[in-house]
């Protein structure tokens, strides 16, 4: 973790004169998962993570707004349930609720520290909880990278969904195979996440790509919005 920690000081020192470090894949690695001991120890590293970052948002306004203008145009102007996986501090279930007066909208997370936002639980994403099942017109999250094991996290969250509805995938190259780590375990290129998606799903859900730029013009970071479709 000291590692971790490390890097994350000099990227705050860094971001102050508009640069920002990354690593890029100079490996043939597509895509690479992080191994832990057990369970136990991914649980609480990523209590850990979240308690330490738990003032820091990930998600903006900017892309949550593209994320808000797809729902009016794909889905619906009015949808009524939605649920964001992996939502920390709350901000994305806030800013949903807002645009969409009846939407009904929950945040889960691992660590107990969700108990202390409005409309969040606790709760580890990678479970089924048979409510949830059929039951979201959307489901949003950009915590894929966080997940032990991605392909049980997307079977999930693609279950809660009603036919028709949409998964929305925040991703960047941060994410890349390079990056994988303790704190962030999943790691894949994004020009290589399409087809690992066909590989695991098939013909499931239709797939659709935007783009979007988050932070400032001197020092932003491309993010990728994969959007799935579940199909009856």
């Amino acid at each position: 973790m000291f590692s971790i920690v490390f890097k994350n000081f000099f990227q705050k020192l860094f971001i102050k004169f508009g640069y920002r470090i990354q690593k890029i894949n100079t490996s043939d690695k597509k895509f690479t998962l992080f191994k832990y001991k057990n369970y136990k120890e991914y649980r609480d590293t990523q209590i850990f993570f979240n308690k330490k970052k738990i003032d820091h948002t990930w998600a903006d306004k900017r892309t949550l707004n593209l994320i808000v203008n797809i729902i009016k145009k794909k889905l619906d102007k009015n949808p009524k349930r939605a649920i964001c996986h992996g939502s920390r501090n709350g901000f994305e279930q806030k800013f949903l609720k807002k645009k969409f007066k009846n939407l009904s909208v929950i945040g889960t997370d691992i660590s107990e520290t969700a108990k202390n936002f409005e409309n969040s639980i606790m709760w580890d994403f990678h479970k089924t909880k048979s409510e949830w099942v059929n039951n979201y017109d959307f489901v949003y999250s950009n915590s894929l990278d966080q997940s032990y094991n991605p392909k049980r996290a997307l079977t999930t969250w693609v279950a809660q969904l009603r036919v028709g509805g949409l998964l929305f995938l925040e991703m960047s190259n941060q994410d890349n195979p390079n990056n994988s780590s303790k704190m962030d375990p999943f790691g894949v290129e994004m020009e290589f996440f399409p087809y690992l998606i066909a590989k695991w799903f098939g013909d499931k859900f239709t797939l659709e790509i935007f783009k979007s730029n988050k932070g400032e013009k001197k020092n932003y970071t491309e993010v990728h919005i994969f959007v799935l479709k579940k199909l009856g």
